[in-house]
């Protein structure tokens, strides 16, 4: 999708220093981060929204691609967040994994 930023982030288009890329997912760090740590993974291919993701192995894989991630910077505790519509803080209309470490995270979260 041509006027998704992500789209262009994912396809090289806006220059992003990515943190671990592949195929089909990506991940950098959230230029208005919520904690110490906090790097998003997005799907190179354009998905709206976790309701419009109909690919379990994509799904599957952007979970573990966000392990790996986190792996790969040393980050041993996490929480993944996915905003799903406006009402819930989706801003950008385009799948993503936000995942917050470097502190402790309270709960409930919102």
């Amino acid at each position: 999708m041509e006027s998704c930023i992500f789209c262009q982030i994912a396809g090289n288009e806006i220059p992003t220093a990515f943190i671990l890329e592949d195929d089909l997912a990506v991940s950098f760090k959230d230029i208005e981060p919520r904690a110490p740590v906090h790097f998003l993974v997005i799907p190179r291919r354009h998905v709206a929204s976790l309701n419009e993701a109909r690919d379990p192995a994509l799904l599957g894989h952007l979970l573990d691609f966000a392990r790996q991630t986190a792996e790969k910077i040393g980050l041993e505790q996490y929480r993944l967040v996915i905003n799903t519509g406006r009402d819930s803080g989706q801003a950008v209309f385009h799948l993503h994994l936000h995942v917050l470490g470097g502190r402790k995270l309270g709960w409930p979260p919102g």
